[in-house]
């Protein structure tokens, strides 16, 4: 198992590969390998979607993705 946290400046549901995994601030548990990850609408964030590989993460050091509010 893999952990993968995302940052954002408001609570937003994360969505990994398509479906939702838990919201930004939490540690969201994940299968190894290549995932894409955006949060859910509004768009108002930037960039739309990010590319992560998960590989030798754990709790305590989980992989961080951070999405920036968009003007």
């Amino acid at each position: 198992m893999e952990y993968l946290v995302v940052h954002f400046a408001r609570s937003r549901r994360v969505k990994v590969d398509g479906e939702f995994h838990g919201r930004t601030e939490e540690l969201i548990e994940l299968e190894a390998g290549t995932h894409t990850v955006t949060l859910s609408p509004p768009p108002n964030f930037t960039p739309p979607e990010q590319t992560v590989v998960l590989r030798e993460t754990s709790a305590l050091s989980p992989c961080e993705v951070t999405f920036a509010l968009a003007e």
